[in-house]
């Protein structure tokens, strides 16, 4: 058969084949209604049970708050060095730097590379802030531009600044153009001694969940019992370290288990959400 005949045949029969199915589906879909709905049915279910997979693989999202003229990366070293995977893969963990340059010696100097960087500027006796409405602005910004954020993972200097952060979002007081805060993890964290924050941070009692690391040897321990007592059922891990990133022992590892494990809960809602038995 020339070529052209032989072209004009494949076609033909092509055309021919679309149309006998074209009338296949319809007849069956008006005698057998069944056929076309269970087919959707099918299709809606698989697209369900994605979404649900989609939900519950989310992990909590953090934006980590570095310690007192460190820096991000610093924190991410330690954080990563430190907690095992089976902690760290649980968690979406972004880390960033302060917006201040540090302006004076850093502590991890000798032990991590500069650049180090601060959140904010305080006396002596920490109870006047310099910049703190600039810092509030910057971590609204970040917020914005690698969220959304399920909350704050802190240490030190971030870690009371995380900790306030709740109460004064709750009060219009910052981070109001990004979602309500969920979670915090604090380490060697400490209430914060400017009266203006403590006044609008603290009171009422912060309900969200909140894991509290404090160290047998840290500086801020007292003041970090204190802190407690602004938390409602706070989740409390003791170390026996100083002021720094504890690793885990067997019994603290199991207590931040059950801490991720009620967050994760809470972040995709697994509580309330409900699905056909046949999704």
């Amino acid at each position: 058969m020339p070529p052209k005949i032989l072209l004009s045949h494949l076609c033909s029969t092509f055309v021919r084949n679309c149309i006998n199915c074209v009338l296949f589906f319809m007849d069956m879909s008006i005698n057998h209604p069944s056929f076309a709905t269970s087919s959707l049915t099918q299709l809606d279910n698989k697209s369900r049970l994605h979404e649900k997979v989609d939900i519950f693989s989310r992990k909590p999202r953090f934006l980590c708050l570095h310690g007192f003229r460190t820096s991000g990366e610093i924190l991410k070293k330690q954080i990563l060095g430190k907690w095992p995977s089976s902690i760290t893969e649980k968690l979406d963990l972004v880390f960033v730097d302060g917006p201040f340059l540090a302006q004076g010696k850093s502590d991890v100097e000798g032990f991590f590379d500069p650049p180090y960087y601060e959140w904010y500027q305080a006396t002596k006796d920490f109870t006047e802030y310099r910049n703190f409405e600039e810092c509030l602005a910057y971590i609204e910004d970040c917020m914005v531009k690698y969220g959304p954020f399920d909350g704050f993972l802190g240490f030190s200097q971030g870690a009371i600044l995380s900790a306030a952060l709740p109460g004064l979002q709750a009060k219009g007081m910052a981070l109001a153009k990004v979602d309500k805060i969920k979670v915090l993890i604090i380490i060697g964290g400490a209430k914060s001694r400017n009266p203006s924050i403590a006044e609008n941070a603290y009171s009422p009692k912060i309900q969200c969940p909140s894991v509290h690391f404090l160290g047998e040897r840290d500086f801020l321990k007292n003041s970090g019992i204190e802190l407690l007592e602004s938390f409602i059922n706070p989740v409390v891990i003791h170390h026996p370290k100083g002021h720094t990133i504890p690793s885990f022992d067997e019994e603290n590892l199991v207590i931040m288990h059950e801490f991720i494990e009620r967050i994760q809960k809470q972040v995709t809602g697994e509580e309330e959400q409900t699905f056909p038995e046949n999704a």
